[in-house]
């Protein structure tokens, strides 16, 4: 299940959010697994950054997961229930709209990119190393070219109705 809970202002399109979420967790076979994703404004995004990442700044993601010690690529295996859990992603809307400028791709473009990011380091990817960060960009291609086809199938389907 995905749980989506919004603690700000800046527009977010929070139905296309969990269609995105679905369609990566879908792709990944995860579908049966929970994710949480919290929608933070900038001071809220500052101190978790602060407190988690001594970070005095906040910043447009933060991920937390469930399974810390999940290696890239690894599957998580578990019949317990309650272990079906990627983690907590949480997204600032006013810092990636503030930031939006420097990346030259539209507002939901760049939230689909963030997601991506997001649920990669949940499953134990990261960009430490540059081998490391080749392997997690592979990864996110990936997911950005199911997210894509997915969108495109919607726009598809809406043209017909």
């Amino acid at each position: 299940m995905i749980n989506i809970n919004n603690k700000q202002t800046a527009p977010i399109d929070l139905t296309q959010l969990k269609a995105d979420a679905e369609t990566i967790l879908k792709a990944l076979d995860y579908s049966n697994f929970d994710l949480g994703i919290l929608i933070a404004n900038l001071k809220d995004m500052h101190e978790y950054n602060l407190n988690y990442r001594q970070q005095d700044k906040p910043t447009d993601i933060l991920s937390f997961p469930y399974h810390p010690d999940l290696k890239a690529g690894e599957r998580i295996v578990t019949d317990i229930n309650d272990d079906k859990d990627l983690g907590d992603i949480i997204l600032c809307p006013q810092y990636i709209l503030d930031d939006l400028p420097r990346w030259e791709i539209n507002y939901q473009k760049r939230l689909q990119i963030l997601l991506v990011h997001g649920i990669c380091h949940l499953l134990g990817y990261d960009h430490i190393e540059d081998a490391d960060y080749e392997i997690m960009k592979q990864q996110e291609e990936l997911l950005l070219a199911v997210l894509e086809q997915a969108n495109q199938r919607t726009c598809l389907e809406q043209e017909h109705i």
